[in-house]
């Protein structure tokens, strides 16, 4: 019987097991399906809360509160702080001191970078064909033309020019000018270099000295002095303004005067105040380098150069309608 029952342990075990978690199972149930609302709590013993309601605090030892109603506050008003308003404020600098920034120091950070470049030392260039025109002069037309240009830089520069007239298939006056300027105002360039006179008469040289630039108003001007073979000297004014009736119509007033230090007859020129010459002409600008223009010029001579015009059977003054162009490159 023993050896029975030792064979069956496992089974017994078991079923034991099976037991306790069905009954647990059913006391959970009924606990959940208890009406509560049915129990009176007032019949449970030692539940009575009522004595707590009339407790009296001030027998409890230290839990009388009306002994701190009459507690003197005093002390603690005139409580000394002037101690805490001594104490010393956190330091500001650091106890290591921070070394002053470098040029290494800046190296290292950024690397080295170019200056920022400017065009303040280029070669330019200007060159203008002035005039190019046609002139209906007394005795027959005549071809007239004013050139002049420029190479070089802000302040230095390399000034070129030419002017001269051919009428009745003949060279009548014609001049080339090579001169060094060098600017001296914002405005105004001091200028020397040679002319080279081919007509009229036979050619010749002149030192050349002088200013030019803009005066007042937008007005150019020019101011020369020349120093010329076998002691000739010579002195030329010109000036121009631009009046702008449009962005593209503009009206341009010239004058040019000559003056000569001593008579020539093989050249047709008398001492003084020699010629001048005064025109209008009024111009279209198709494009800014291109414009067409109509105008008049008045021409005059003087003292004894009228004398050698009227010998070779000129007139003293002349009037001229022109036609032409202007252009720049």
């Amino acid at each position: 019987m023993i050896f029975s029952i030792h064979r069956n342990t496992p089974a017994l075990a078991a079923a034991l097991i099976g037991l306790a978690l069905a009954g647990a199972a059913t006391a959970r149930a009924q606990a959940q399906g208890m009406d509560h609302s049915h129990m009176d709590h007032s019949g449970m013993q030692g539940t009575e809360h009522s004595p707590m309601q009339g407790m009296d605090h001030s027998n409890m030892p230290g839990m009388d509160h009306s002994t701190m109603q009459n507690m003197d506050l005093a002390p603690m008003q005139s409580m000394d702080q002037a101690p805490m308003q001594g104490m010393d404020a956190a330091p500001t600098e650091s106890r290591t001191p921070i070394p002053r920034l470098t040029d290494a120091d800046r190296k290292a950070a950024a690397f080295d970078t170019a200056g920022h470049a400017v065009h303040d030392k280029g070669i330019n260039s200007l060159f203008l064909l002035d005039r190019l025109e046609w002139q209906d002069a007394r005795g027959g037309n005549a071809l007239n033309w004013d050139f002049k240009g420029w190479i070089g830089g802000d302040t230095d520069r390399l000034w070129l020019s030419s002017e001269g007239e051919r009428s009745g298939g003949k060279l009548h006056e014609a001049e080339v000018q090579a001169l060094w300027g060098r600017s001296i105002s914002p405005w105004w360039d001091a200028v020397g270099g040679v002319r080279h006179d081919f007509k009229p008469g036979s050619s010749q040289t002149w030192a050349a000295f002088g200013l030019q630039g803009m005066a007042l108003y937008n007005f150019e001007a020019s101011a020369m002095v020349f120093a010329g073979e076998n002691g000739q000297t010579a002195a030329r004014l010109k000036g121009e303004y631009d009046i702008l009736f449009t962005n593209r119509l503009i009206l341009q007033p010239a004058a040019e005067v000559n003056f000569f230090g001593k008579n020539d007859h093989g050249r047709g020129i008398g001492s003084g105040l020699s010629n001048t010459e005064v025109g209008v002409r009024l111009r279209y600008e198709i494009r800014r380098e291109f414009a067409p223009y109509i105008g008049v010029t008045w021409n005059r001579t003087y003292g004894a150069t009228a004398d050698y015009a009227r010998a070779h059977g000129e007139r003293r003054s002349d009037t001229r309608f022109v036609v032409g162009v202007r252009m720049w490159f």
